[in-house]
């Protein structure tokens, strides 16, 4: 088996705090990360900072910058992310528009030079997403197709949000794979989304829903039993912290417009192992299905937003890049993985 490590360039410090994608690719190499999942808000604020009026044209050439910052690094690019509230939208008018979007990511992607696009299930008000499946198993068909017809041809990697709209399990987003049936359509699985649904509930004060074991328990028998290797294109780790008070209007993370997990998923999010900063969602187990009952081999990525990422400290992308090193460390401990040449140089934490 073989396992690479990969880190999301948000996860190591956010552009409209000032940490620039350079630094933080300096960071995820220097720390023994083999590939990034490139934040579409890095390369957007590199396209700002061009001249001209042409966004589009800026856009290609950050991509195009970005390929040769990672070229330089030795870094592969694993993916471009994330294509956001796309399926299932009642407005038809803006979905054609999201379409051709869609067809300007592809492009994005070829200059890149990866082949996979993420998808998270959208979050739209339930007013501006059909609870129909039908329809957004269609929407997924035409954007498989879109990826099918490019060369070379582009994969899309769906992934349920805990709190998405119509999409909030990896149980529903499995059926849409499933159903749209195009060898270049398949499943993301993030372990934050996967606990953050059936096991934890942040707006109350045990921060777990009812019978949590339990229910986690059979949902990962379903998932060792059901889930097609060969499907899962993408593998994102994160684990988060057990809030002190529940996530409700009294709560600094509170925020009116977006549901409770989703604030806490922005402001809240751990790597692997990191029990000693309030982590307790079941990671191990679920990374332990993955990998031994699934038998998913490649790329094992960090996805994690926290508050601290929106720090203005130059600091925070070589701190965030070494906890990770040590997660990676943990983690490869944890499930006797067995990895690539290429290995982590964690050092103590200051």
């Amino acid at each position: 088996m073989l396992y690479k490590p990969s880190i999301c360039t948000v996860s190591l410090g956010r552009s409209s705090a000032g940490h620039s994608l350079e630094h933080k690719l300096d960071m995820a190499r220097k720390y023994g990360f083999q590939a990034v999942e490139l934040f579409f808000e890095d390369l957007l604020d590199l396209a700002k900072s061009m001249p001209g009026a042409d966004l589009m044209n800026n856009q290609l050439a950050a991509a195009a910058m970005i390929r040769q910052l990672c070229d330089d690094r030795k870094l592969s690019i694993l993916c471009l992310q994330p294509f956001m509230h796309y399926e299932g939208l009642v407005d038809r008018e803006l979905h054609q528009k999201r379409l051709e979007e869609a067809k300007f990511w592809v492009r994005l992607a070829h200059v890149l030079e990866t082949d996979l696009i993420l998808l998270p299930s959208s979050f739209l008000s339930p007013s501006e997403v059909s609870p129909s499946m039908d329809v957004i198993v269609q929407d997924m068909v035409e954007i498989a197709e879109v990826g099918l017809g490019a060369s070379p041809v582009i994969r899309f990697a769906y992934e349920a949000l805990c709190w998405g709209t119509r999409v909030d399990t990896w149980e529903r987003s499995w059926e849409i794979v499933q159903r749209v049936d195009r060898p270049n359509f398949g499943l993301c699985l993030d372990t934050f989304n996967i606990a953050g649904r059936i096991y934890a509930d942040p707006s109350i004060s045990s921060g777990r829903t009812e019978d949590c074991d339990e229910a986690t328990q059979a949902s990962l028998r379903g998932m060792a039993a059901s889930i097609d290797p060969g499907k899962l294109f993408l593998v994102q780790m994160a684990d988060a912290e057990k809030l002190a008070q529940p996530l409700d209007s009294n709560h600094p993370f509170y925020h009116s417009d977006q549901p409770a997990r989703m604030s806490w998923s922005r402001n809240a999010r751990l790597f692997y192992g990191e029990s000693h900063h309030g982590g307790y969602l079941p990671i191990k187990r679920i990374m332990e299905v993955i990998v031994r009952d699934i038998g998913y081999q490649g790329w094992l990525s960090f996805e994690v937003f926290n508050r601290v990422l929106l720090e203005r400290d130059e600091r925070i992308p070589e701190m965030m890049a070494r906890r990770a090193a040590q997660s990676w460390e943990l983690m490869e401990r944890d499930l006797a993985l067995e990895h690539s040449s290429v290995r982590y140089k964690a050092q103590a934490l200051l």
